[in-house]
């Protein structure tokens, strides 16, 4: 199974959200570069990078940060905030970022998703956010009346090559992720699915491979990295050899 660290950005710093939301933040004094230097010197491979302000903004506003951690570190990098434009994939795909997440945009337009995968194949990851099951939108601002499993449904087979699926309650609490709900969405998609929101500790991650799910690729850790709960070098034991 493959772990994704994670590197949220706001205001060119590294952050940590509580359940999306930004008046619940926590800055660290390590910048983004730095700390993805730091998971590329301890072995890991993959990078889950959200950018916050693009989040907010709708445009990859922290674009250069990431052309600069594709250009320094042999690492696969996704990256997910606000991407709601065919120019802005592009921006991301032409610095070398391996997926490019879609979220809000493509819960909100499917042609748009659509279009994304049809000109970038192989490079759309699509971001379900839920809670209880249903999608939230902009930045966790906005719930959906949509379930996220009859939004999948409605999108499987348009070429999508990952799903990033995070229960926003978990988010950011370290009370484990929802098992439960990325199993369903695991068995209901067409694409690997990754497990997002709540990582707590090395035992989440054992608990993620003993489920034994062929359709989980991997698992993002955040703020368990951060807050120090997770020890980097336990961590990487865990990645598939």
């Amino acid at each position: 199974m493959k772990i994704f660290p994670a590197i949220d950005i706001k205001d060119k710093k590294c952050v940590r959200l509580v359940k999306g939301d930004f008046n619940k933040k926590t800055e660290y004094k390590i910048s983004p570069v730095e700390q993805a230097q730091k998971y590329e010197e301890h072995g890991f491979k993959n990078l889950h990078i959200v950018d916050l302000d693009g989040a907010l903004t709708g445009d990859p506003i922290n674009l250069d940060i990431i052309q600069e951690i594709v250009k320094k570190f042999d690492i696969k990098i996704e990256v997910g905030g606000g991407v709601r434009s065919i120019d802005s994939i592009k921006q991301y795909t032409d610095a070398g970022v391996e997926k490019v997440i879609l979220g809000s945009a493509a819960i909100k337009d499917k042609n748009f998703l659509k279009k994304a995968c049809e000109t970038f194949p192989n490079k759309i990851a699509l971001g379900l956010d839920a809670k209880d099951g249903y999608l939230s939108v902009f930045g966790w601002k906005e719930n959906s009346n949509l379930l996220a499993l009859d939004f999948l449904k409605e999108v499987n087979n348009f070429g999508i090559s990952r799903i990033i699926y995070t229960d926003i309650s978990r988010d950011g609490m370290k009370q484990s992720p929802n098992f439960e709900e990325t199993s369903k969405v695991a068995d209901n998609s067409n694409c690997p699915v990754i497990i997002s929101g709540g990582v707590s500790s090395i035992d989440d991650i054992k608990k993620a491979k003993e489920l034994n799910n062929k359709n989980f690729e991997g698992i993002i850790v955040g703020k368990a990295i951060y807050d120090g709960d997770i020890n980097l070098d336990e961590l990487v034991k865990e990645l598939d050899a």
